[in-house]
């Protein structure tokens, strides 16, 4: 939904870019470049309520972005290349790495015609649960009850709650307060309350989850292009911190164990389910760093620095709000200008979610 709060950011940031601020930010030393985080890459909708279009990218927009890059003289580089650079000294030339979170099936019938076309390398972190069709993708199932519904119940705390959802502005009201709610379950909670809904509104969630996922097969054909990296993203993509230890770390090594058996190759990178700071710590990092990734992509907004001072294990990424089209914008958010300076390696501190197990 419109904001203040948005209008004032693009304002600020389309400032940045006119007085040059954000191009001389560019120029100091200290920056190797960035990862981009991506979800969703499908032509535009003109549905009213759509929640989740902040996670979408047209292949238009993807195309001006690929091409904008090339244009700013950044190398577009895979995520072992990233990587690379970020533990060596200053190059010349910043990099972009791109990067597609969930494994959705647009990835392949929108995105991946464009990425070819410009023969530019990506990595795509897959939760494996997900292509055998076991994953929930409650996100989805939760926009499409309350879509088609002009009121709402559910069972929250052992009480049934009832929601009006007749106006637009109800449904994103109502959408932002579930989604949170959701998030803040255990996996077995938050699977008894979106099956529950769905049951309610007469929503086929597995149907819906296989019908947004690329199948096994499709994975097979990005994995064979050379310029396609696989990573991981758990089993079932669970909120990491609402997990145990041993259950985390769990989700974490079998997530891997099984894309490694699948596409018979070493599975070297990891990103956190959802990767704010609320889903995951310290201590997933630590378990990612023990699975034997060589990285771990958050959802944490920043540069890549060199020399080492980025914690790979903590990999910061630039997530593309879909709701925004300018590619100035854009260039600030590369600049780096707009992002505290990433904390030393060992020295993040992420804070568990309020009503998370301890562990």
């Amino acid at each position: 939904m419109p904001s203040d709060n948005r209008f004032l950011t693009r304002l600020r940031l389309e400032l940045a870019y006119f007085n040059g601020s954000a191009l001389m930010s560019q120029r100091q030393a200290g920056v190797a470049g960035v990862v981009l985080r991506f979800e969703r890459v499908r032509p535009r909708r003109d549905a009213r309520f759509q929640p989740l279009k902040s996670r979408e990218i047209t292949p238009g927009f993807l195309d001006r972005t690929i091409r904008a890059l090339k244009r700013w003289n950044f190398d577009i580089v895979d995520i072992d290349e990233a990587c690379r650079r970020a533990v060596t000294l200053a190059s010349p030339r910043r990099f972009a790495c791109l990067t597609f979170d969930g494994g959705y099936k647009d990835l392949m019938t929108s995105a991946y015609p464009v990425l070819s076309q410009h023969g530019v390398p990506f990595t795509v972190y897959l939760p494996t649960a997900f292509p055998d069709g076991l994953g929930e993708a409650w996100w989805l199932a939760l926009e499409a009850v309350i879509a088609r519904q002009d009121r709402v119940s559910l069972v929250m705390d052992r009480n049934v709650q009832r929601f009006n959802t007749r106006s637009t502005a109800e449904k994103y009201q109502l959408y932002a307060f579930l989604d949170g709610w959701m998030r803040s379950l255990p996996p077995s909670d938050l699977s008894f309350a979106i099956n529950d809904l769905c049951k309610r509104y007469s929503i086929d969630l597995a149907a819906l989850t296989r019908e947004a996922s690329l199948d096994w097969e499709q994975l097979a054909r990005l994995a064979a292009d050379p310029l396609v990296t696989i990573g991981s993203a758990t089993v079932n993509y669970p909120v990491l911190a609402n997990l145990k230890d041993a259950d985390a770390l769990r989700e974490i090594t079998m997530g891997k164990a099984v894309a490694q058996t699948a596409f018979h190759r070493d599975i070297r990178h990891f990103a956190y389910p959802f990767g704010d700071r609320a889903s995951w710590n310290r201590r997933h990092a630590g378990m990612a760093e023990e699975a034997g990734f060589t990285s771990a992509a958050s959802a944490i907004p920043g540069v890549v620095e060199i020399e080492g001072r980025t914690n790979l294990h903590a990999l910061p990424r630039i997530s593309w709000d879909g709701r925004r089209r300018s590619l100035r914008i854009m260039r600030v958010l590369l600049s780096g200008i707009t992002f505290r300076r990433a904390r030393p390696p060992g020295e993040l501190v992420i804070s568990r979610r309020p009503g998370a197990p301890s562990n």
